[in-house]
């Protein structure tokens, strides 16, 4: 199996650019990931590297047997687990997940982990963007995320919320014209170097509104407590985690219809030839079952 543990080793050294770290990853001295990785290229008789320094990336070789090598090691770890009870679910799995997600995923996992006794999973909490990234260099196995638009067609999505976007003001501020209040109160801005930030900030542009920002973060539920604490209003989604319905400290308010369908899409991203899309399909629905259910 010695091909094999080199394989994981390639895979490590694909995805981290670089045999020293690799070498960390895997628990092996860097002569000894060299090594394997001469006598990887030696038994497929082709380069895999372009070596440069420290680092050491993937050439069109190596990134055409790339896959192909993910594909053996999942289907041996597949082999080679013993087999479950029927309706039960085993393995490790890494999920990630924004934050306004990560509540409601720990309390579903936790239930599976229990109903399911040979099932591991790991949760890891994270930026749409970042999460993005670490699926697409098989860190996570699937994620929860604000939807970006375009995607790679290795990807699978599937919508689990749309939010939509209000204005969000205290209980102190009068009036229901959005333009009105946008151009007399201070702004609370959501960060622009997130999807969701980018967002508003085109709504903000439609809408003809040079807003006083007064201070910009990436914290939805922060935001939302200065707009209570009336240090000013805010454009954000109805993040599907409160209770919208019963809060009497904050007021939302419709934007025009002109602006069309206004939503932030919360949904999950996983590879479509994912071996536990069982689980992950799972985990979706008892969380759609949560919403539906007014659970929360």
């Amino acid at each position: 199996m010695s091909s094999l543990r080199f394989m994981r080793t390639f895979v490590a050294v694909a995805r981290l650019g670089s045999f020293s770290e690799a070498a960390d990853h895997v628990g092996l001295s860097q002569a000894a990931v060299s090594l394997q990785m001469r006598a990887l290229e030696q038994e497929f008789d082709r380069e895999l590297f372009d070596r440069c320094g420290r680092l050491a990336l993937l050439n069109t070789a190596g990134q055409e047997l790339l896959p192909e090598i993910k594909k053996l090691i999942d289907m041996y770890d597949h082999i080679r687990r013993p087999s479950q009870p029927d309706g039960q679910f085993h393995g490790q799995l890494t999920i990630g997940a924004i934050v306004s997600c990560m509540s409601i995923l720990a309390r579903i996992v936790s239930q599976l982990k229990t109903e399911h006794p040979g099932l591991g999973i790991r949760l890891v909490a994270g930026k749409s963007s970042e999460l993005a990234q670490k699926l697409e260099h098989g860190d996570v196995d699937a994620a929860f995320v604000v939807s970006m638009g375009k995607r790679p067609a290795s990807v699978r999505w599937s919508l689990l919320q749309r939010e939509p976007l209000r204005l969000i003001v205290g209980p102190s501020v009068k009036g229901d014209d959005p333009r009105q209040i946008l151009a007399n109160y201070p702004f609370l801005r959501f960060d622009r170097t997130q999807h969701t930030g980018r967002q508003i900030d085109r709504v903000l542009q439609k809408l003809g509104v040079t807003p006083d920002d007064f201070l910009e973060l990436n914290a939805i539920e922060q935001i939302l407590g200065l707009v209570k604490d009336g240090v000013g209003v805010t454009v954000l989604p109805l993040l599907h985690t409160m209770a919208w319905g019963t809060r009497g400290d904050l007021r939302t308010l419709t934007l025009p219809d002109k602006l069309g369908l206004l939503t932030r899409d919360v949904g999950l991203i996983e590879s479509r030839d994912s071996r536990q899309q069982k689980i992950t399909r799972a985990i979706l629905e008892r969380y759609k079952h949560l919403l539906a259910s007014a659970f929360l």
